[in-house]
Protein backbone atom coordinates (compact mmCIF):
# COMPACT_ATOMS: atom_id res chain seq x y z
CA UNK A 1 0.00 0.00 0.00
CA UNK A 2 1.03 3.59 -0.44
CA UNK A 3 -0.25 7.11 -0.84
CA UNK A 4 -0.88 9.87 1.66
CA UNK A 5 -3.41 9.97 4.49
CA UNK A 6 -4.19 12.97 6.67
CA UNK A 7 -4.74 12.48 10.39
CA UNK A 8 -6.35 15.50 12.00
CA UNK A 9 -5.44 15.69 15.68
CA UNK A 10 -2.18 14.78 17.41
CA UNK A 11 -3.52 13.55 20.71
CA UNK A 12 -2.90 10.00 21.88
CA UNK A 13 -5.38 8.37 19.47
CA UNK A 14 -4.46 10.41 16.42
CA UNK A 15 -0.79 9.73 17.05
CA UNK A 16 -1.35 5.99 17.54
CA UNK A 17 -3.32 5.73 14.30
CA UNK A 18 -0.67 7.74 12.46
CA UNK A 19 1.96 5.28 13.70
CA UNK A 20 -0.18 2.34 12.59
CA UNK A 21 -0.76 3.77 9.11
CA UNK A 22 2.87 4.77 8.65
CA UNK A 23 3.82 1.22 9.58
CA UNK A 24 1.79 0.04 6.59
CA UNK A 25 3.78 2.24 4.24
CA UNK A 26 1.48 5.24 4.00
CA UNK A 27 2.79 8.78 4.15
CA UNK A 28 0.90 10.40 7.03
CA UNK A 29 0.33 14.12 7.36
CA UNK A 30 -0.40 14.65 11.06
CA UNK A 31 -2.18 17.93 11.77
CA UNK A 32 -1.04 19.62 14.97
CA UNK A 33 -2.75 22.68 16.38
CA UNK A 34 0.35 24.48 17.71
CA UNK A 35 3.62 25.17 15.91
CA UNK A 36 5.81 24.49 18.92
CA UNK A 37 4.25 21.03 19.34
CA UNK A 38 4.77 20.24 15.65
CA UNK A 39 8.42 21.22 15.93
CA UNK A 40 8.87 19.04 19.00
CA UNK A 41 7.24 16.03 17.33
CA UNK A 42 9.42 16.47 14.28
CA UNK A 43 12.62 16.87 16.26
CA UNK A 44 12.13 14.20 18.95
CA UNK A 45 10.00 11.76 16.89
CA UNK A 46 7.89 11.11 19.96
CA UNK A 47 4.65 12.56 21.31
CA UNK A 48 5.89 12.96 24.87
CA UNK A 49 2.72 14.65 26.13
CA UNK A 50 0.15 12.18 24.79
CA UNK A 51 1.87 8.95 23.71
CA UNK A 52 5.26 8.67 25.41
CA UNK A 53 7.54 5.78 24.57
CA UNK A 54 6.25 5.31 21.01
CA UNK A 55 8.62 6.31 18.20
CA UNK A 56 7.12 8.20 15.27
CA UNK A 57 8.18 6.58 11.97
CA UNK A 58 9.80 8.73 9.31
CA UNK A 59 6.61 8.52 7.25
CA UNK A 60 4.79 10.83 9.69
CA UNK A 61 5.01 14.55 8.93
CA UNK A 62 3.66 16.92 11.61
CA UNK A 63 1.94 19.96 10.06
CA UNK A 64 0.15 23.03 11.35
CA UNK A 65 -1.43 24.29 8.12
CA UNK A 66 -4.70 22.41 7.58
CA UNK A 67 -4.81 23.11 3.84
CA UNK A 68 -1.30 21.73 3.36
CA UNK A 69 -2.11 18.72 5.52
CA UNK A 70 -5.06 17.56 3.39
CA UNK A 71 -3.82 18.64 -0.03
CA UNK A 72 -4.26 15.79 -2.51
CA UNK A 73 -5.40 13.18 0.04
CA UNK A 74 -8.33 10.84 -0.51
CA UNK A 75 -8.80 9.78 3.10
CA UNK A 76 -8.91 11.97 6.22
CA UNK A 77 -8.94 10.57 9.76
CA UNK A 78 -10.60 12.85 12.31
CA UNK A 79 -9.04 12.29 15.74
CA UNK A 80 -10.19 15.45 17.51
CA UNK A 81 -12.53 15.75 20.52
CA UNK A 82 -16.23 15.56 19.75
CA UNK A 83 -16.92 19.19 20.65
CA UNK A 84 -14.66 20.49 17.86
CA UNK A 85 -15.71 18.06 15.11
CA UNK A 86 -18.14 20.54 13.54
CA UNK A 87 -15.62 23.38 13.54
CA UNK A 88 -12.90 21.23 11.98
CA UNK A 89 -15.33 19.80 9.44
CA UNK A 90 -16.37 23.31 8.42
CA UNK A 91 -12.74 24.21 7.77
CA UNK A 92 -12.09 20.96 5.90
CA UNK A 93 -15.08 21.06 3.57
CA UNK A 94 -13.73 23.56 1.00
CA UNK A 95 -10.31 21.90 1.07
CA UNK A 96 -11.37 18.38 0.08
CA UNK A 97 -12.78 16.84 -3.10
CA UNK A 98 -16.32 15.48 -2.99
CA UNK A 99 -15.09 11.87 -3.19
CA UNK A 100 -12.83 12.11 -0.12
CA UNK A 101 -13.54 9.62 2.67
CA UNK A 102 -13.81 10.97 6.22
CA UNK A 103 -13.14 8.52 9.06
CA UNK A 104 -14.33 9.83 12.41
CA UNK A 105 -12.74 8.30 15.50
CA UNK A 106 -14.14 10.59 18.24
CA UNK A 107 -16.62 8.92 20.61
CA UNK A 108 -19.23 11.40 21.71
CA UNK A 109 -22.35 13.40 20.86
CA UNK A 110 -22.60 17.06 19.96
CA UNK A 111 -23.73 18.69 23.19
CA UNK A 112 -26.00 21.45 21.86
CA UNK A 113 -27.83 19.33 19.25
CA UNK A 114 -27.39 15.84 20.77
CA UNK A 115 -26.52 14.65 17.25
CA UNK A 116 -24.24 11.80 16.38
CA UNK A 117 -20.95 12.95 14.88
CA UNK A 118 -21.66 11.38 11.50
CA UNK A 119 -24.80 13.52 11.39
CA UNK A 120 -22.66 16.57 12.12
CA UNK A 121 -20.27 15.66 9.30
CA UNK A 122 -23.17 15.14 6.89
CA UNK A 123 -24.61 18.54 7.81
CA UNK A 124 -21.21 20.06 7.03
CA UNK A 125 -21.29 18.68 3.49
CA UNK A 126 -19.52 15.31 3.65
CA UNK A 127 -21.00 12.22 2.01
CA UNK A 128 -18.46 9.39 2.27
CA UNK A 129 -18.35 9.02 6.05
CA UNK A 130 -17.10 6.13 8.16
CA UNK A 131 -16.83 5.62 11.91
CA UNK A 132 -13.98 3.68 13.55
CA UNK A 133 -14.81 2.40 17.03
CA UNK A 134 -14.27 -0.44 19.47
CA UNK A 135 -12.05 -1.43 22.44
CA UNK A 136 -8.83 0.31 21.48
CA UNK A 137 -6.62 2.21 23.89
CA UNK A 138 -4.08 4.34 22.04
CA UNK A 139 -1.30 3.28 24.41
CA UNK A 140 -1.65 -0.33 23.24
CA UNK A 141 -2.29 0.35 19.56
CA UNK A 142 0.81 2.55 19.45
CA UNK A 143 2.87 -0.35 20.80
CA UNK A 144 1.45 -2.79 18.28
CA UNK A 145 -0.50 -4.91 20.77
CA UNK A 146 -3.39 -7.01 19.35
CA UNK A 147 -6.53 -4.88 18.93
CA UNK A 148 -9.87 -5.50 17.23
CA UNK A 149 -12.21 -2.70 16.13
CA UNK A 150 -15.17 -2.09 13.85
CA UNK A 151 -15.73 0.36 11.02
CA UNK A 152 -19.28 1.43 10.21
CA UNK A 153 -20.53 3.22 7.11
CA UNK A 154 -23.81 3.52 5.26
CA UNK A 155 -21.99 2.64 2.03
CA UNK A 156 -20.57 -0.90 2.20
CA UNK A 157 -17.79 -0.02 -0.25
CA UNK A 158 -16.64 2.84 1.98
CA UNK A 159 -16.57 0.54 5.01
CA UNK A 160 -14.55 -2.09 3.16
CA UNK A 161 -12.16 0.54 1.79
CA UNK A 162 -11.45 1.82 5.31
CA UNK A 163 -11.19 -1.76 6.57
CA UNK A 164 -8.45 -2.47 4.04
CA UNK A 165 -6.62 0.76 4.87
CA UNK A 166 -6.40 0.03 8.60
CA UNK A 167 -6.13 -3.75 8.77
CA UNK A 168 -2.80 -5.13 10.01
CA UNK A 169 -1.73 -8.42 11.66
CA UNK A 170 -2.12 -6.66 15.03
CA UNK A 171 -5.13 -4.44 14.21
CA UNK A 172 -8.13 -6.44 13.04
CA UNK A 173 -11.02 -4.47 11.57
CA UNK A 174 -14.59 -5.72 11.15
CA UNK A 175 -17.30 -3.90 9.19
CA UNK A 176 -20.81 -3.13 10.39
CA UNK A 177 -23.57 -1.32 8.45
CA UNK A 178 -25.17 -0.05 11.67
CA UNK A 179 -23.56 3.37 12.01
CA UNK A 180 -26.21 4.50 14.51
CA UNK A 181 -25.55 1.61 16.87
CA UNK A 182 -21.78 1.84 16.56
CA UNK A 183 -21.80 5.58 17.33
CA UNK A 184 -24.12 5.29 20.32
CA UNK A 185 -22.14 2.38 21.74
CA UNK A 186 -18.87 4.28 21.48
CA UNK A 187 -20.28 7.47 22.94
CA UNK A 188 -22.45 6.21 25.78
CA UNK A 189 -19.98 3.73 27.26
CA UNK A 190 -18.02 6.73 28.57
CA UNK A 191 -20.93 7.55 30.88
CA UNK A 192 -20.86 4.08 32.36
CA UNK A 193 -17.07 4.28 32.70
CA UNK A 194 -17.54 7.41 34.81
CA UNK A 195 -20.04 5.47 36.92
CA UNK A 196 -17.76 2.47 37.45
CA UNK A 197 -14.89 4.80 38.23
CA UNK A 198 -16.99 6.55 40.88
CA UNK A 199 -17.88 3.15 42.35
CA UNK A 200 -14.20 2.23 42.48
CA UNK A 201 -13.37 5.57 44.08
CA UNK A 202 -15.99 4.87 46.74
CA UNK A 203 -14.53 1.42 47.32
CA UNK A 204 -17.76 -0.39 46.42
CA UNK A 205 -16.07 -3.53 45.09
CA UNK A 206 -16.24 -5.86 42.12
CA UNK A 207 -19.93 -6.70 42.46
CA UNK A 208 -20.95 -3.07 42.06
CA UNK A 209 -18.68 -2.60 39.04
CA UNK A 210 -20.14 -5.69 37.36
CA UNK A 211 -23.69 -4.51 38.06
CA UNK A 212 -23.03 -1.07 36.63
CA UNK A 213 -21.47 -2.51 33.48
CA UNK A 214 -24.30 -5.00 32.96
CA UNK A 215 -27.12 -2.56 33.57
CA UNK A 216 -25.11 0.09 31.73
CA UNK A 217 -25.09 -1.83 28.45
CA UNK A 218 -28.86 -2.16 28.81
CA UNK A 219 -29.18 1.62 29.06
CA UNK A 220 -26.87 2.14 26.10
CA UNK A 221 -28.78 -0.33 23.95
CA UNK A 222 -32.16 0.94 25.12
CA UNK A 223 -31.46 4.45 23.86
CA UNK A 224 -29.53 3.31 20.80
CA UNK A 225 -32.24 0.93 19.61
CA UNK A 226 -34.96 3.53 20.22
CA UNK A 227 -33.08 5.88 17.90
CA UNK A 228 -32.52 3.37 15.12
CA UNK A 229 -29.60 1.16 16.16
CA UNK A 230 -29.66 -2.63 15.82
CA UNK A 231 -29.80 -4.63 19.07
CA UNK A 232 -26.93 -6.99 18.26
CA UNK A 233 -24.53 -4.11 17.58
CA UNK A 234 -24.50 -3.44 21.31
CA UNK A 235 -23.37 -7.00 21.96
CA UNK A 236 -20.39 -6.42 19.67
CA UNK A 237 -17.07 -4.61 19.68
CA UNK A 238 -18.47 -1.07 19.78
CA UNK A 239 -20.93 -2.05 22.51
CA UNK A 240 -19.99 -4.50 25.22
CA UNK A 241 -16.39 -4.72 23.93
CA UNK A 242 -15.67 -1.02 24.29
CA UNK A 243 -17.63 -0.90 27.55
CA UNK A 244 -15.49 -3.62 29.14
CA UNK A 245 -12.15 -2.03 28.28
CA UNK A 246 -13.25 1.49 29.22
CA UNK A 247 -14.71 0.44 32.58
CA UNK A 248 -11.78 -1.73 33.65
CA UNK A 249 -8.59 -0.10 32.38
CA UNK A 250 -6.56 2.66 33.98
CA UNK A 251 -5.83 3.89 30.46
CA UNK A 252 -9.45 5.09 30.43
CA UNK A 253 -9.68 8.82 31.14
CA UNK A 254 -13.36 8.47 32.01
CA UNK A 255 -12.73 5.74 34.56
CA UNK A 256 -9.84 7.67 36.09
CA UNK A 257 -11.97 10.81 36.30
CA UNK A 258 -14.74 8.81 37.95
CA UNK A 259 -12.35 7.38 40.53
CA UNK A 260 -11.31 10.90 41.55
CA UNK A 261 -14.93 12.03 41.75
CA UNK A 262 -15.70 9.03 43.95
CA UNK A 263 -12.86 10.05 46.23
CA UNK A 264 -14.49 13.43 46.73
CA UNK A 265 -12.57 15.72 44.40
CA UNK A 266 -14.66 18.40 42.62
CA UNK A 267 -15.24 18.03 38.88
CA UNK A 268 -13.36 21.19 37.86
CA UNK A 269 -10.29 20.06 39.74
CA UNK A 270 -10.48 16.56 38.27
CA UNK A 271 -10.76 17.82 34.70
CA UNK A 272 -7.94 20.31 35.17
CA UNK A 273 -5.67 17.54 36.35
CA UNK A 274 -6.46 15.13 33.50
CA UNK A 275 -4.69 17.08 30.75
CA UNK A 276 -6.95 15.42 28.16
CA UNK A 277 -10.61 15.63 27.21
CA UNK A 278 -12.96 13.44 29.26
CA UNK A 279 -15.65 12.79 26.66
CA UNK A 280 -18.12 11.28 29.09
CA UNK A 281 -18.82 14.60 30.83
CA UNK A 282 -20.40 16.27 27.80
CA UNK A 283 -21.91 13.00 26.60
CA UNK A 284 -23.75 12.56 29.89
CA UNK A 285 -25.61 15.84 29.39
CA UNK A 286 -26.38 15.11 25.73
CA UNK A 287 -27.56 11.56 26.42
CA UNK A 288 -29.75 12.69 29.30
CA UNK A 289 -31.42 15.26 27.04
CA UNK A 290 -32.06 12.57 24.41
CA UNK A 291 -33.44 10.16 27.00
CA UNK A 292 -35.82 12.75 28.43
CA UNK A 293 -36.95 13.84 24.97
CA UNK A 294 -37.74 10.27 23.89
CA UNK A 295 -38.98 8.95 27.22
CA UNK A 296 -36.19 6.39 27.61
CA UNK A 297 -35.36 5.37 31.20
CA UNK A 298 -31.62 5.70 31.87
CA UNK A 299 -31.22 5.69 35.68
CA UNK A 300 -27.41 5.36 35.74
CA UNK A 301 -27.03 8.23 33.28
CA UNK A 302 -29.40 10.33 35.36
CA UNK A 303 -27.40 9.76 38.54
CA UNK A 304 -24.10 10.59 36.82
CA UNK A 305 -25.70 13.76 35.47
CA UNK A 306 -26.72 14.74 39.00
CA UNK A 307 -23.13 14.25 40.20
CA UNK A 308 -21.52 16.14 37.31
CA UNK A 309 -23.95 19.02 36.89
CA UNK A 310 -25.94 19.32 40.13
CA UNK A 311 -23.28 18.57 42.72
CA UNK A 312 -24.97 15.49 44.14
CA UNK A 313 -22.63 13.55 46.45
CA UNK A 314 -21.62 10.33 44.65
CA UNK A 315 -22.43 8.14 47.67
CA UNK A 316 -26.08 9.25 47.50
CA UNK A 317 -26.35 7.85 43.97
CA UNK A 318 -25.76 4.34 45.26
CA UNK A 319 -28.89 4.41 47.38
CA UNK A 320 -30.90 5.98 44.58
CA UNK A 321 -29.98 3.16 42.19
CA UNK A 322 -30.25 0.32 44.68
CA UNK A 323 -33.68 1.40 45.97
CA UNK A 324 -35.41 1.83 42.63
CA UNK A 325 -38.78 0.02 42.32
CA UNK A 326 -38.49 -3.72 41.76
CA UNK A 327 -38.67 -4.96 38.17
CA UNK A 328 -38.06 -7.95 35.90
CA UNK A 329 -34.60 -7.99 34.32
CA UNK A 330 -35.92 -9.17 30.94
CA UNK A 331 -39.05 -7.00 30.79
CA UNK A 332 -39.11 -5.11 27.48
CA UNK A 333 -35.59 -6.32 26.83
CA UNK A 334 -33.72 -4.57 24.03
CA UNK A 335 -32.14 -7.91 23.14
CA UNK A 336 -35.44 -9.40 21.95
CA UNK A 337 -35.11 -9.50 18.17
Amino acid sequence: MGGTIAVIGAGSWGTALAVLLAGKGFSVNLWVRRKEVARELDAKRENIAYLPGVTLPDGIRPMVELAECVKGVKLVVLAVPSHVVRTIARHLNPLLPREAVIVNTAKGLELDTQKRLSEVLKEEGFERIAVLSGPSHAEEVGRGLPTTVVVAAVDKKVAEYVQDIFMTPAFRVYTNPDMIGVEFGGALKNIIALATGIADGLGLGDNARAALMTRGIVEIARLGVALGGRPMTFAGLSGIGDLIVTCTSMYSRNRRAGIELGRGRPLDEVLAGMGMVVEGVRTTAAARDLALRHGIPMPITEEIYQVLYKGKPPQECVGALMQRPRTNEMEASVWQI
